[in-house]
């Protein structure tokens, strides 16, 4: 399906929890959140049912975050679920990695195809100090145990911030040359009204770049399978890929190809669009899958034309990134 600007939606975002077992100083506050409750949440049930409604508008490709998406309980039975569903081509999951290694025969076994990792710092005390807790190396074994089931790509998303893991830079990309991982460096973002957020912190994909650059030649990618709004590149001699992804600086909003549903069963066209269409609602008003077609349908076409967080997250906009999906 086409929304108003001519855009093929064909990705879909599922939150399936708002909570987490981290803290992260950029993305949820350090008390964490008061729970939801079951009864505010979609079941699995009713996920796995939306899914497949919203193939019939042209989704194809499928994402579970969070929160952190590994804490729900059965998230593995989501998957499998949704794998049995013809038209859905790739299921992907973000995780911050601190409960995949346990999960990961697992997940894989039910048919998830790609993985994301979200990892900002290689120093124990500098991931303890912007996680509030967690261990590393928790994250790097995950990393190596996906890399060991053949899941590929495996990411790494690390947000770059200044005066905290800018001097870090070339470590993940020296990662991305001896290993054939996908390191994607991303602007930071106010993806909430968290004290932490400053922007003096970001730093340019320009500034990235040029670091990069002094060290490494970089080769244009050929298209890499979920790539996304990354502009990615080879590293030369490499065996992994360098991914940029400028949502501040120099945003991708006319090449998105996504909507985002949230654990509360509410669907928006743009991360930073403060409307959204109420499926849960439509569920408990025993909504049949025509109606369910029409709402998804209603959603894409108010996707707007693009996002607007230069001017910040807006006293409108309640939800926290956590609330929305990651």
């Amino acid at each position: 399906m086409l929304d108003s600007y001519d855009r093929k939606i064909e990705y879909l975002r599922v939150s399936v929890t708002d909570r987490c077992n981290l803290r992260c100083r950029y993305c949820m506050p350090e008390e964490g959140i008061a729970d939801e409750g079951h009864s505010n949440i979609l079941t699995l049930e009713q996920i796995a049912r939306l899914v497949k409604v919203s193939t019939k508008v042209g989704i194809r490709k499928v994402r579970f975050t969070g929160g952190e998406p590994l804490v729900r309980k059965d998230i593995v039975k989501l998957i499998a679920e949704v794998a049995e569903i013809p038209q859905i081509e790739d299921i992907a999951i973000t995780t911050n990695g601190m409960l995949f290694d346990g999960m990961a025969e697992d997940l894989k076994a039910a048919g998830l195809k790609r993985v994301n990792f979200s990892l900002d710092t290689f120093v124990p005390e500098k991931f303890r100090y912007i996680t509030r807790r967690g261990n590393l190396h928790d994250v790097t074994r995950a990393i190596e145990k996906a890399l060991k089931l053949g899941i590929a790509p495996v990411k790494i998303n690390t947000v770059v911030m200044k005066d905290f893991n800018d001097d870090e830079i070339l470590d993940f990309v020296k990662l991305a040359y001896e290993m054939p991982l996908n390191v994607r460096f991303i602007e930071f973002m106010p993806i909430g009204d968290l004290p932490f957020y400053k922007k003096e912190r970001l730093v340019s994909m320009s500034e990235i770049k040029q670091t990069v650059e002094s060290r490494y030649e970089l080769l244009k990618s050929s298209m890499l399978k979920g790539n996304g709004p990354a502009k990615s590149y080879q590293i030369k001699g490499g065996m992994g890929t360098i991914g940029f992804i400028s949502a501040m600086s120099n945003h991708f909003c006319s090449e998105c190809n996504r909507i985002r549903m949230t654990a509360d069963g509410k669907l928006r066209g743009c991360l930073f669009d403060k409307g959204e269409v109420n499926l849960k609602l439509a569920l408990e008003n025993d909504a049949n899958d025509e109606e369910l077609v029409r709402l998804f349908g209603e959603a894409i076409k108010k996707k707007p034309a693009r996002h607007h967080m230069d001017e910040g997250w807006g006293v409108g906009n309640e939800r926290k990134m956590y609330q929305i999906g990651g």
